[in-house]
């Protein structure tokens, strides 16, 4: 691939990105606002359409603070991984 056709893809890529940012924001909105709709209610019913905003629990592990309180113990369980990340500056 030449430079010039290297840099022809890595602009699309970029207008892309771009595209897609602006589609994620309007999503967004657009959650909001039936958000807004809903209130405290779970369900919503529109049309074929239907809505729930629940509450979910999880349980995470608080790593920072088991590194601090049994360092020993974190580090016996802990396992590095490796990724590469791919940036366009």
């Amino acid at each position: 691939m030449t430079a010039k056709e290297l840099e022809k893809k890595i602009h699309t890529m970029r207008e892309l990105q771009s595209f897609i940012e602006d589609c994620t924001a309007e999503i967004e909105e657009i959650k909001d606002s039936i958000k807004a709709e809903m209130g405290q209610n779970e369900e919503l019913k529109a049309g074929e359409y239907k809505v729930t905003y629940k509450a979910v629990s999880s349980c995470r592990l608080d790593t920072a603070a088991l590194r601090k309180a049994l360092p020993d113990v974190f580090e016996k369980f802990s396992k590095e991984t490796v990724i590469r990340r791919f940036i366009v500056a």
